[in-house]
């Protein structure tokens, strides 16, 4: 996949929210009628693109009945070996940057804390948090193999 696309009220919140998370920009641009950027990081790249008068997102989240995009999910099995640990650093930055810059961060929004779960013959840790338009983003890693 060359990138996922992510249409945002505010392109400067959500580049500093996506910086925490590892993200860089590598490539700025218009989309003919507003800001727009790639950035990479977390081994996958996204497109932030810059919706002037935007409207409140669905919230795929919490609506079962919602159907359409969900959410992104990073791996981060080779990035830290505990999920609690890295959720809890995220949270304590995001805390500082917002008080500092409550214009550009607001307070890490999590909407599933670290839990456990099996899918097939694999133990994943997983959380979800919101990101600046209340976008869910799941961070996974791989604990065990079931033989």
């Amino acid at each position: 996949m060359h990138h996922t696309s992510i249409r945002t009220g505010n392109i400067h919140r959500a580049i500093a929210f996506y910086e925490q998370l590892g993200f860089t920009v590598c490539e700025r641009f218009t989309t003919g009628y507003t800001l727009a950027c790639w950035m990479e990081g977390l081994n996958g790249r996204i497109e932030l693109i810059q919706i002037p008068e935007p409207k409140p997102a669905p919230d795929a989240f919490a609506d079962e009945h919602y159907v359409g995009y969900y959410h992104l999910s990073f791996d981060l099995t080779q990035i830290t070996p505990d999920l609690s640990s890295w959720l809890t650093n995220l949270k304590e930055r995001f805390l500082v940057l917002s008080k500092s810059n409550p214009d550009l961060l607001q307070p890490l929004k999590i909407l599933l804390e670290p839990t456990q779960q099996q899918i097939g013959q694999k133990i994943y840790e997983v959380t979800f948090l919101a990101d600046t338009d209340n976008l869910p983003l799941e961070f996974i890693r791989v604990l065990a193999t079931l033989s």
